[in-house]
């Protein structure tokens, strides 16, 4: 008869002791976020609604896996740091993330998918179900509100996702120097919820197709929230006509874009950038004459009516007249609100559109949204809605559960690192499963906080106002 021992790992000896672990734990995982991203899924409902976007076209004698079920597990492993469908051949007999998928925890026959099952599920979606997914996102967001809101924010933004090899619509763009898809990120200014996101090729994107998104998304929108103000807020590349005739057909919508300097804004600016660069020069000469640190630069605002040649209607223009010591630095906005001042106008609403790129890099680094190595365009574009969905579920996590807590404004990686991230042994009886987490959690009242709420609080009614 043969004996076989354990597998070691060898360390170096301790106070004289020798030091050696080995694989025999048992039940343990690393993973206990699982068990929280179930949680919040629970309560916003956010994989039951994106599953039902899907049509399924596999026949059901086939069925190991239900697709709400994948469409967890893919999710709930982005939200918790595993960005790869490859982690999930790893992953699949994790008794934590099986007990996250509402799966018996410690039985080999109901183990999750493999990584080949979810890449199937990639290239299975189609155009229309691409459209739908992007719509449930939208209906995820106007359900997240008990009552119409009386004012949001739509911010838009693009954001480069390089590629590598042959891609579907991978164009090379000038502005990033590479070749890349283009995907376009709106957020809701106010909460950082996400409102909907599309996978774009990787070329400048018109005003036309900017219109269009537009059109669909503020016509879905009144649909809900007839008297909602909408605020719509974007860097230069939105003030296209296309677009600005859009927003302006809408009632109680409007917008705020950054507008590209050009020889005629430059000349009605000329004037408050002169009497800036007097304010600039005398703000330093009287620095000197006490001897203090000069100012770096010195700034004007203005406003001004401005109508470009291939505009319909004229639009109010704000210029922020800066001067530095190097150069001057105009710049200018264009906005159909007519009642803030030109200073509050820059600094306080379209400056805030800075805190979209947050989002964004949350998404991205965080969440990984920018792994789309597939061949396949469609496969692509649902792997970026699977990254957005696991940002949707951190933001939940953090608006309603981490309020008041020193993680009510951490990012997905600051949460991932210290709340999920914990080593559980699990055991499981006739009646019961049980957790054994380690006795030295530094985040033990926050844990208690946290599964107290996720318990307590239930589903919120889903708002078709």
């Amino acid at each position: 008869m043969s004996y076989s021992s354990p597998t070691q790992l060898c360390f170096p000896p301790v106070g004289g002791q020798t030091v050696r672990a080995d694989f025999e734990g048992g039940a343990l995982s690393s993973d206990f976020g699982a068990l929280l991203l179930r949680g919040v899924d629970r309560q916003i409902g956010l994989t039951a609604r994106l599953a039902a976007a899907i049509h399924d076209k596999r026949h059901p004698s086939y069925i190991d896996h239900p697709l709400r079920a994948l469409l967890a597990q893919r999710i709930y492993q982005m939200a918790s740091g595993y960005a790869d469908a490859n982690d999930a051949n790893s992953l699949r007999r994790d008794p934590l993330f099986k007990l996250g998928v509402e799966r018996p925890p410690l039985d080999p026959t109901h183990d999750l998918a493999s990584a080949p099952t979810l890449s199937r599920l990639e290239h299975h979606i189609d155009r229309k179900d691409l459209y739908r997914l992007t719509r449930a996102f939208v209906d995820h967001f106007i359900a997240s509100y008990a009552e119409p809101p009386a004012a949001i924010v739509l911010d838009l933004d693009h954001s480069d996702d390089p590629t590598y090899g042959q891609q579907e619509f991978a164009f090379y763009n000038h502005h990033y120097q590479n070749y890349c898809y283009l995907p376009l990120f709106i957020f809701e200014g106010t909460s950082h919820a996400l409102v909907t996101a599309y996978l774009r090729p990787g070329t400048r994107p018109t005003g036309a197709e900017n219109a269009m998104i537009l059109v669909r998304l503020l016509s879905y929108l009144r649909r809900h929230w007839p008297h909602t103000h909408i605020l719509v807020r974007g860097d230069s590349h939105f003030a296209t006509p296309e677009v600005l005739d859009v927003i302006a057909s809408y009632r109680w919508t409007d917008f705020v874009f950054g507008l590209a300097g050009n020889a005629v804004l430059l000349r009605q600016a000329a004037a408050t950038l002169q009497e800036a660069r007097r304010l600039h020069y005398q703000r330093v000469a009287l620095a000197h004459a006490h001897r203090q640190a000069p100012p770096t630069s010195s700034r004007l605002y203005d406003e001004f009516v401005y109508a470009a040649q291939s505009w319909t209607q004229p639009w109010r223009v704000v210029l922020k007249a800066e001067v530095m010591s190097a150069d001057d630095n105009p710049r200018f906005v264009v906005t159909s609100l007519e009642a803030p001042t030109p200073q509050m106008l820059y600094e306080d609403l379209y400056c805030a559109r800075g805190n979209c790129e947050n989002d964004i890099k949350a998404v991205k680094n965080d969440l990984h949204s920018d792994r789309t190595s597939a061949t396949s365009f469609l496969a692509n574009a649902m792997r970026l809605l699977l990254a957005c969905a696991a940002y949707v579920l951190h933001h939940a996590l953090r608006t309603h559960t981490l309020q008041h807590t020193a993680l009510a404004q951490a990012q997905p990686s600051t949460v991932i690192l210290t709340l999920f991230k914990i080593a559980t042994q699990l055991k499981q009886y006739k009646d019961r499963i049980l957790l054994h987490l380690p006795s030295s959690c530094p985040v033990k009242a926050l844990l208690h906080r946290v599964t107290a709420l996720l318990c307590a609080i239930p589903a919120p009614v889903s708002n078709t106002s």
